[in-house]
């Protein structure tokens, strides 16, 4: 347990790694908070955590939108008064290289993945302090360290989110907050498969995903939610800054 009493907030909450790592948090006597802006995933998300036997709060939140973020921060306060992690996981992916991403869907990604962290950090951190310091562990991706092709905006948005983890540990440090990332590869959730499903062929497109790493397969949610956890955790106490690739041996070629 050992979260027990601590109280953790993970935004995209309603599925895929968010989903698994709040349930993870949750089976560790966490009270967590589920964000996410889609109030029907949400609500179910909130529902099979309540079957951990663990407090749970859905609260609907866009994290690209600062007022939403700060109700969201909000909402936590009133209900516990604290918090101790807060998770940056929200995140949507768009296909295209320079020349065919449009301005518009630039903006949007980067929105939601980059300007959303930095949002709910500049919201959650003066409630972390006043609950003694805690942790803040950003959700990256394997397109943060090196460049994927086809997915220009994705990769720039989780390479922004590393140097936005880099650049916090350092500010946050020695007010007792530790900033850490996690960069998983591809791992197999409903935004991956979504994505696999408008390939012209889906099963070849699937077998370079998974050939393309030395372990020759997609991560699972829980693998991801496993590394976010320890992240988080006081045994990792002496990690801040710290970059954890989860991929599958897919940045070590």
């Amino acid at each position: 347990m050992r979260f027990e009493d601590k109280v953790i907030a993970v935004t995209g909450a309603g599925t895929g790694i968010g989903l698994a790592a709040a349930l993870a948090f949750g089976r560790e006597g966490g009270k967590v908070a589920v964000v996410d802006h889609n109030p029907e995933l949400g609500e179910a998300a909130a529902r099979e955590l309540e079957q951990c036997n663990c407090e749970v709060a859905f609260i609907q939140a866009d994290v690209s939108d600062q007022q939403a973020v700060d109700r969201m921060i909000a909402a936590i306060k009133t209900t516990w008064g604290r918090l101790d992690v807060f998770v940056n996981n929200a995140g949507i992916y768009i296909q295209g290289d320079a020349t065919q991403t449009a301005p518009e869907d630039w903006q949007r990604i980067l929105a939601v993945n980059l300007t959303g962290a930095f949002l709910c950090i500049r919201a959650a951190v003066p409630l972390l302090l006043s609950s003694g310091g805690g942790v803040i562990v950003n959700v990256a991706s394997e397109a943060g360290l090196v460049g994927i092709a086809g997915q220009v905006a994705y990769n720039v948005s989780k390479a922004g989110l590393i140097g936005l983890t880099r650049s916090c540990a350092v500010d946050l440090a020695a007010r007792g907050i530790r900033v850490n990332a996690v960069c998983p590869g591809t791992t197999e959730t409903p935004l991956v498969q979504a994505a696999l499903q408008r390939a012209a062929d889906p099963a070849a497109a699937r077998y370079r995903l998974e050939s393309s790493r030395p372990l020759n397969r997609l991560g699972r949610p829980e693998e991801i939610a496993s590394a976010i956890l320890y992240m988080a955790c006081d045994e990792a106490g002496y990690a801040t800054g710290s970059i954890l690739s989860i991929d599958g041996g897919y940045t070590t070629q």
